[in-house]
């Protein structure tokens, strides 16, 4: 079972101090996000400097797509899908328990059902992380997870129906592009990512994926 994961993709070992001060400075960017996007929401948008205003930085981070998208850019360039799945769990721990806590004490109100939901992301996290790490490697299956990846990014940045299409949300647009910088490993590699991403988007656009709950 490992050798046919490593020939997918293989890990890079890394010093034990090393992969400890990553995963730290990990858990505290997330700590930091997590009370920057809880400030965010709190505060009215007309207190707000004038550049966040615009840019609608707190409907942004409410939504999944910014930490899809940074929970996929720490995994696929963790060392090895270990590492992935702890640096992806540290993360959502430092940005969900100071959300809440910041909720809790200084905000004033617990809301359990929406917590609920954030600290059952947190615990599947790793696992969905340790898949992800392979999005980087070799083969067909390497390009399906990567597919699946872009399919989600895809669902936070477009609305799609029968009679319409459009962007959602300009700076989710823009994570859609980089998506496809972080995902990229040769042209071909990336059109077969793309395409097979997006067939699987407009087919399960309709579909009210767990996602759609956030």
């Amino acid at each position: 079972m490992i050798s046919s994961l490593n020939e997918i993709r293989r890990p890079i070992k890394k010093s034990l101090s090393r992969n400890f001060l990553y995963s730290t400075l990990i858990f505290i960017v997330g700590v930091i996000l997590g009370i920057i996007s809880k400030v965010l929401d709190t505060t009215p948008s007309n207190l707000l400097p004038y550049f966040l205003e615009i840019l609608d930085f707190r409907n942004f981070f409410s939504r999944m797509g910014a930490w899809i998208f940074l929970a996929v850019v720490i995994s696929v360039y963790s060392k090895s899908p270990v590492r992935s799945a702890i640096n992806v769990f540290l993360f959502f721990v430092g940005m969900v328990g100071s959300y809440y806590l910041y909720t809790v004490l200084v905000a004033g109100f617990f809301p359990k059902s929406y917590m609920m939901i954030w600290i059952v992301m947190t615990v599947i996290s790793p696992f969905l992380a340790f898949g992800c790490w392979y999005a980087k490697g070799k083969g067909i299956i390497a390009v399906f997870i990567s597919s699946v990846i872009f399919m989600f990014i895809s669902r936070q940045s477009f609305a799609f129906g029968f009679w319409y299409f459009g962007i959602k949300n300009n700076l989710e647009f823009l994570l859609w592009i980089a998506t496809i910088f972080v995902l990229y490993q040769s042209p071909k590699q990336i059109i077969k990512v793309v395409t097979v991403g997006l067939l699987l988007y407009f087919l399960t656009a309709q579909i009210n994926l767990f996602w759609g709950m956030l």
